[in-house]
């Protein structure tokens, strides 16, 4: 009996322990379904769907990578930099150079490459990611780094003082780059290309100064001059909006669509300042205000003479192509012997204006855009100004293209002549007209949208030449090795300017 009882009680146990386990599996099992489709579920959320569901409690460690990595792309690029440094050496010494020229500061005569090339380490792309997929394009932003092994050597010329050769060391560029391909049915299925830096995060660009047989020195404000000249050209035509357009496949294509159009204008008043710091040792400073968008067309107020309360009451009328990137830069001078100090400076951004609205606003002075940099962190101030934007019509886009061309002839007169420098020099309403061998800035002078005309139908040129060139590169039937960042504007649409009202 002891023993029919122990087989039944040992066949009980082991059926309720193998039922009791196929239980336990059965539920760990739905248990991992289930969190699988729930991380499946959290998966596809997005950072706006997590903080609608965590609220306050959103983990900030919690990432969203948007770049794809493309190691086999910078495996190709090294094997192709022989090549693509050969074709973007044509680019540059074509297209930079007249560009260097305009921008050059009033002290320098005269500044061109000496020598160029580009070195044997190619850039590196950390990333790639698919911006927006529009009809017959497509957009992309590269995360581009390099810090290679160039030799780019200046022919640095001023007045009484014999060619200095400045050499750039130790280059790093650390940006986004736009790059938007306009698609075709026709091969190569791509009939152009518009390349543009990205102005958040802002484009980094690093190098040493070293004079060649010679010193810095010997033309004051020499580096300071090369990298203001650097920087406004980087700003002026490289940073988005701002692009280069190049036709692919050498047919010739309507590329208006891609190129760069003023979108509004600017009614803008300088009302007054107050409570600006004082430069001088011996009474008050005397501030004058520079306006810009665009670092090529400034426009100034003005001198108030010994006054750090000054009234200007000028208006001034500046054109904006992209409302959503730019922004309105406002920089106070103390005029002075020699060189004029900084007082100030303030940014308006031109997205938190409304068109057709009229807005006063006052701005507080920094010493600096760039504040991380500034020790000296006192007050120094604030600007009055009352601004009104207003869209442009179909219209009135092209009649800020045709004064774009009148604008950029006048500012060479102007500079021919001698009343300014530099085509960045700032010009206020000091006349009637231009005069004779004067040039006189009239009230029409400062109208306009932009950079276009002879000056720069070189870089229109040195690009087409460069694109051609380029393709026999990549055949490797070219070998020449040189360096530098390409500019083209070859069209009307590269724009920017101002047109004093007073």
């Amino acid at each position: 009996m002891g023993l029919i009882s122990g087989i039944l009680m040992g066949m009980v146990t082991g059926i309720a322990l193998m039922a009791g386990w196929s239980r336990m599996m059965k539920y760990r099992s739905n248990k991992r379904i289930a969190k699988a489709v729930d991380i499946k579920l959290l998966g596809s959320l997005n950072r706006d769907d997590l903080k609608k569901i965590c609220g306050e409690n959103f983990p900030e460690w919690i990432s969203f990578p948007v770049y794809e990595q493309v190691k086999w792309l910078n495996k190709q690029l090294s094997k192709l930099w022989p090549f693509v440094a050969d074709a973007a050496t044509a680019i540059i010494k074509e297209s930079v150079e007249p560009l260097l020229e305009e921008y050059r500061p009033a002290g320098i005569t005269s500044m061109k490459f000496s020598k160029l090339s580009l070195g044997n380490v190619p850039p590196k792309i950390e990333g790639i990611r698919v911006q927006s997929l529009k009809e017959g394009q497509i957009t992309m932003d590269i995360d581009f780094r390099w810090g290679g092994d160039p030799s780019i050597i200046l022919g640095i010329e001023a007045a009484m003082v014999a060619s200095i050769p400045i050499q750039l060391k130790d280059l790093q560029v650390f940006t986004v780059i736009r790059v938007i391909f306009q698609l075709t049915d026709e091969i190569p299925c791509i009939s152009a290309v518009v390349v543009a830096l990205l102005s958040e995060p802002k484009p980094r660009i690093d190098y040493t100064l070293k004079a060649i047989g010679g010193s810095l020195t010997a033309i004051p404000g020499l580096s300071d001059m090369i990298d203001d000249t650097v920087q406004t050209i980087v700003t002026d035509m490289l940073q988005w909006p701002h692009r280069i357009v190049v036709p692919i496949g050498g047919v010739p294509v309507d590329t208006s669509d891609l190129e760069l159009k003023p979108q509004g204008k600017l009614t803008l008043t300088v009302e007054k300042a107050n409570d600006l710091k004082n430069m001088e040792m011996i009474g008050k400073s005397d501030p004058y205000v520079v306006v810009y968008i665009r670092p090529l067309f400034k426009v100034k107020t003005k001198v108030v003479d010994n006054n750090l309360n000054p009234v200007w009451d000028e208006t001034f009328e500046l054109i904006a192509e992209d409302k959503e990137t730019q922004a309105l830069i406002f920089e106070v001078f103390d005029q002075d012997i020699g060189q004029d100090k900084r007082l100030g400076i303030a940014k308006l951004p031109l997205r938190e204006l409304e068109a057709d609205t009229s807005k006063e606003i006052q701005l507080r002075l920094m010493p600096s855009l760039d504040m991380l940099k500034i020790k000296d962190k006192k007050d120094r101030g604030t600007i009055s100004i009352k601004v009104l934007y207003h869209d442009f019509t179909k219209e009135e886009q092209y009649q800020a293209l045709e004064d774009e061309k009148r604008i950029l002839e006048e500012r060479k007169k102007l500079k021919e002549a001698g009343v300014i420098g530099s085509t960045m020099d700032a010009v206020g309403a000091v006349g009637s007209g231009i005069g004779a061998g004067v040039g006189l800035v009239g009230t029409g002078l400062g109208a306009g949208v932009g950079i276009v005309g002879s000056g720069f139908g070189a870089v229109g040129s040195g690009l087409s030449k460069a694109g051609k060139f380029m393709g026999r590169s990549i055949t490797g039937q070219s070998t020449s090795k040189k360096s530098g960042t390409s500019t083209p504007v070859n069209s009307t649409q590269e724009n920017g300017g101002a047109k004093p009202l007073k």
